[in-house]
């Protein structure tokens, strides 16, 4: 992960679309609840450069499933930097994905869905469930209780790419839960963002045999009672 090359992609090569997104994302912010990150550093450190960072994990062409995406972290920006991938986005709450489907309007994607729907919920139909390449998540739930959420959609020999902050708790608590669901710990890759905005630790698991089909267990017991 190299941060200064990332940087640089998003203050030249992609400027202009990191703009619109930057301006819409603050525009609607009151309307929509989208974030409460609203300083330029913030947004460029924590929002941007966090989410592309790991773009090497994501392969050419891959088909991405992202979990609670909230204003579109990391989706969105992986999409400015690699329009190769296809995206489908999963949000529960409607006046988000309102303004996901404007961001994906306003900044000409294709190949990119958005489901008001829960993941708990769409992880059991057969058109979403182990049909994905690879499941993201970034500031949704603990990873055991992520991992109920995701690993259902990863198709077997995908992978759950996981954001998370210092996390190697929630890695240990979280090692039964992995195994269960079909998945194995692959490796963490940790980095520090730049000018004291925090560390940063992004978690690989591979899908290794089929998810039981009892999981996800629904009716929020993946949060009240994590595996």
């Amino acid at each position: 992960m190299n941060s200064q090359q990332s940087l640089n992609r998003i203050l030249s090569e992609y400027a202009e679309e990191f703009k619109v997104y930057k301006d819409y994302l603050l525009s609607c912010n009151e309307k929509y609840n989208l974030t409460a990150i609203c300083d330029e550093k913030g947004i460029l450190y924590k929002h941007f450069l966090d989410s592309i960072l790991p773009e090497n994990e994501f392969f050419e062409g891959a088909n991405v499933v992202e979990i609670g995406s909230g204003a579109g972290f990391p989706s969105v920006p992986l999409k400015i930097v690699r329009r190769d991938l296809k995206f489908t986005l999963i949000e529960s709450t409607g006046k988000k994905c309102n303004f996901l489907n404007e961001v994906v309007d306003k900044l000409g994607f294709n190949g990119v869905k958005v489901l008001n729907t829960r993941a708990e919920d769409a992880g059991r139909l057969p058109e979403y469930r182990e049909k994905f390449d690879i499941c993201t998540a970034r500031a949704v739930a603990r990873l055991n209780t992520l991992c109920e959420y995701c690993l259902p959609f990863v198709k077997v020999g995908g992978k759950f790419i996981a954001y998370k902050g210092e996390a190697e708790e929630e890695i240990n608590e979280s090692l039964k839960a992995i195994k269960l669901l079909g998945g194995e710990l692959e490796k963490t890759e940790c980095y520090e963002l730049p000018e004291d905005c925090g560390k940063r630790t992004v978690i690989i698991i591979k899908k290794v045999c089929a998810t039981p089909l009892k999981y996800p267990r629904g009716q929020g017991k993946e949060r009240k009672n994590p595996l």
